[in-house]
């Protein structure tokens, strides 16, 4: 059953303290990108966790072309006939590039565990192949970062009914994450497999108690940035050049182009 709430982070508290960590986030980017670091950082968790608010609260003033949000559809059929790992491979950065994967490999222990997508073969040989294929990483000197965020029964059911009532938020829920609610106990069983098996030293899981979710945000962010040894200080900024004097252009007429209609005048 669902555990006591901690008392909620005040939003003025949050917003304040949100602002400085996404002001860390982009020292920490513009380190990644004058080393060349390769980060990878993995959320998980279950339906409606708050992984994807985190995230996008992660990438929401830093480079695109420098960290990068990795959600992949389900496979194709192509996809399905190659190694596994195969097409995650593929998503993970360059040097230099962050990559933030909202899921992951993690997909075949979990979904695919509970929901019959992948044989008990297959589960095997996953639950084997994982902690080496991301030893593999490591040595290779990828920065790897699994966050598994943890929500109670109560509250993830609270946000799902939430969500139904919401029209903005309705097309987050799909018959999936409806059924995980009467799959609780098999996505427990499932997680505490998989951290069983891929827990290692070299990529450990670190646990977000998400119930607040603005206390997962900041909790999460934090950590990451304690566990990286990123330069804290920003390049210098450079010095805003002078608008040369005017060589005689002269701005095409309005009345030749096609502008927006001002909807805003209406308000």
């Amino acid at each position: 059953m669902g555990e006591a709430r901690s008392a909620k982070v005040p939003r003025k508290a949050y917003e304040e303290e949100l602002l400085r960590l996404q002001t860390e986030l982009v020292k920490l980017q513009e380190w990644v990108r004058a080393e060349g670091v390769r980060l990878v950082v993995v959320f998980e968790g279950r339906d409606a966790a708050g992984k994807g608010g985190t995230i996008k609260r992660i990438a929401e003033h830093l480079n695109p072309r420098v960290a990068r949000i990795v959600a992949l559809p389900k496979p194709t059929e192509r996809e399905r006939t190659q190694w596994y790992f195969q097409r995650y491979a593929e998503q993970l950065p360059a040097g230099g590039e962050i990559a933030l994967f909202d899921r992951s490999w993690y997909n075949r222990a979990g979904v695919e565990r509970v929901m019959g997508f992948c044989t008990h073969e297959e589960h095997r040989l996953f639950l084997r192949q994982c902690p080496i294929f991301e030893r593999m990483l490591v040595e290779d000197g990828v920065l790897l970062r699994k966050y598994w965020f943890s929500v109670s029964d109560t509250e993830q059911q609270d946000r799902f009914r939430r969500r139904l009532e919401d029209p903005l938020r309705r097309w987050k829920l799909s018959p999936m994450d409806l059924e995980s609610i009467t799959r609780w106990e098999e996505y427990s069983r499932a997680k505490d497999e998989m951290m069983v098996h891929t827990d290692i030293a070299e990529a450990p899981w670190y646990i977000v108690e998400s119930d607040d979710k603005r206390r997962a945000r900041l909790n999460m962010i934090a950590h990451l940035l304690d566990s990286v040894p990123y330069r804290k200080e920003l390049p210098p900024v450079p010095d805003l050049p002078e608008r040369p004097p005017s060589t005689g252009y002269r701005r095409t007429p309005r009345d030749l182009q096609t502008y927006v209609p001002d909807h805003a005048a209406h308000l």
